[in-house]
């Protein structure tokens, strides 16, 4: 059985785990130290991270959430010297539509967000959406909001720490985790065994699976099924058409691949750790509710496609160590908000590991305190 040692064996390559071995590994280069990534699949973000169509907004999320948001921003706007080879960002303005039931939710929405300001109706025909009349009676804007490169992003990070001396090891499930002499062990599909004093688990939708393979009590993480679909608005230019949905968060639109729209009817049905696939009565309801927003034909669905977000029960992240367990630290429960958050929670992580927490990201540990839910899984 063969045996490698590492100073940080992070589990899981999605945006999470790639974001936490860049910034890990960057932080132990200069004392030699090495970081591992091991991911089940043959492809890494092959689950949610390679179905997320993202946008950066800040209004968006629990209080945690929003803090990693803000403080992600700069990032995307200006990463590292060849950290991707163009923008990782370009401007999407938000704009949110309250049908009459929805009023109050979308004044709640203007008193609380930041940016967040009165759109009148007149202004989103204007901008190109072919709003119906009588949909809504209100509406708001977020104009900095900005869609996200996804691919580039999560391949920068795996690059990042490539270059950084760190390992990524594909098809590499891990079948039993141990700790044993000071050391977390995870022994591959193949038969190598990872050994590190630090263990991240960064591993998605199966994060509680994960924790009780390494006999930890669960968090209690729910996977959430989220439908897309493709469709060709015919003859009209959308490529600069802001994302529109509604203030109950039951449909939403964006556009994508310049002449198409991306679809989804915001839905969040619970479902176990696996290769998710669409339903076709969500992919109905997408089309009707925003039918009944905008005055756009589909004639055909070009594309459709289903990914898990998953929630920790209270909806914020999980991102610490675990007191039971010397070494084993939590990253999970990202939800809809894993790639906007990913630049500072990775950094999150590293300064965790690293027992150096950076000062702006202190008011987020309580918040994202996996060991808060120990009453809950006790």
């Amino acid at each position: 059985m063969d045996s490698q040692n590492f100073d940080v064996l992070v589990i899981g390559a999605g945006i999470a785990g790639a974001t936490a071995a860049a910034h890990c590994a960057a932080t132990h280069r200069s004392t030699g130290g090495r970081v591992a990534l091991m991911e089940a699949e043959e492809t890494a973000g092959y689950h949610s991270t390679g179905r997320s169509a993202a946008i950066w907004i800040q209004n968006y999320g629990p209080p945690d959430v929003r803090r990693l948001t803000a403080a992600s921003r700069a990032f995307f706007a200006d990463p590292p010297a060849g950290f991707a080879s163009a923008p990782l960002l370009a401007q999407r303005p938000v704009v949110t539509l309250a049908p009459a039931d929805q009023e109050a939710a979308l004044q709640a929405m203007l008193a609380a967000g930041e940016g967040l300001e009165p759109l009148p109706l007149s202004a989103i025909t204007a901008m190109g959406p072919p709003l119906r009349e009588g949909y809504a009676v209100a509406a708001a804007i977020e104009r900095d909001a900005f869609d996200i490169d996804v691919a580039a992003l999560h391949a920068g990070f795996l690059k990042s720490a490539r270059l950084a001396g760190g390992v990524l090891a594909l098809r590499s499930r891990a079948g039993r985790i141990w700790h044993e002499k000071g050391l977390w062990h995870a022994a591959a599909s193949d038969g190598t065994v990872f050994r590190a004093p630090v263990l991240v688990n960064a591993a998605g939708a199966w994060g509680d699976e994960v924790a009780i393979l390494a006999g930890l009590a669960p968090i209690g993480l729910q996977p959430k099924r989220r439908t897309a679909l493709i469709i060709d608005p015919g003859a009209q230019d959308c490529s600069r058409w802001p994302l529109i949905g509604d203030a109950a968060h039951g449909w939403y639109v964006r556009p994508e691949a310049r002449r198409k729209l991306m679809l989804s009817p915001a839905d969040e049905t619970d479902m176990p750790p696996h290769d998710v696939q669409p339903d076709e009565l969500d992919i109905a309801i997408a089309i009707d509710r925003m039918q009944q927003a905008l005055d756009i034909p589909v004639t055909r669905v070009e594309h459709r496609w289903a990914g898990l977000r998953s929630f920790t029960p209270d909806r914020s992240l999980a991102i610490g160590f675990d007191r039971q367990a010397p070494g084993f630290l939590w990253m999970i429960g990202q939800g809809g908000y894993g790639i906007q958050t990913a630049p500072a929670a990775g950094r999150l992580v590293a300064g965790l590991v690293a027992g150096a927490v950076a000062e702006e990201l202190l008011p987020v540990l309580p918040l994202v305190d996996p060991n808060r839910f120990a009453q809950v899984t006790a």
